[in-house]
């Protein structure tokens, strides 16, 4: 039915035109309108006009119409990213709009991470110091009782060589002999 009027509509048009231009020339010319020739001519048009609409209206329409459908379908599909290029867009935004807070954030972190670090490098030196502190005072101890040994050792030289000289001064070479004799015969007797 609607291919019926477009094709209606299309010989109207194809009529008019024809009657326009022979008008003009008859009116240009002094000649008379050639109805005949004019007939002929508008039966040709409608007879090929007809013919091509029988054989391809249908293709024609389906053309047009999947023509329209696509052009439909696209239109929809260009409405569907565009809504979806937009909530990109305010993804976007809205990150960009974050980002200060983002960065503080990450900034927070890091330099918690930094206390906890810095904590256990405190504490490791802490451990380490008191691990020298007292392996110094092992070795300070160590080394006052060697000291104390080696004050000592010296201490009962000075006695020994002190006592040997005051009894040198005090013991006669008699008083030495006799002593000498004494302990050699404790010696021998035992």
């Amino acid at each position: 039915m609607k291919g019926l009027r477009i094709l209606t509509g299309a010989l109207a048009l194809t009529l008019l035109a024809v009657v326009a231009a022979v008008a003009s020339e008859a009116a240009g010319g002094g000649h008379e309108l050639p109805w005949g020739n004019f007939a002929a001519r508008v039966v040709t048009f409608a007879v090929v006009v007809g013919v091509i609409w029988f054989k391809a209206g249908k293709k024609i329409v389906g053309f047009f119409s999947g023509r329209r459908t696509g052009i439909e379908q696209e239109l929809a599909d260009l409405e569907t990213r565009k809504t979806q290029a937009r909530k990109s867009l305010a993804d976007v935004e809205q990150r960009i709009a974050n980002i200060e807070a983002e960065r503080n954030e990450i900034i927070a972190e890091y330099r918690a991470q930094g206390e906890r670090i810095k904590a256990a490098i405190i504490e490791k030196a802490e451990q380490t110091a008191s691990q020298i502190t007292a392996q110094a005072t092992k070795t300070a101890e160590t080394e006052v009782k060697q000291a104390v040994e080696q004050m000592r050792a010296e201490m009962a030289e000075l006695v020994v060589s002190a006592a040997e000289q005051m009894l040198a001064e005090k013991l006669t070479n008699e008083d030495h002999e006799k002593l000498i004799d004494k302990y050699l015969t404790k010696v021998v007797l035992n």
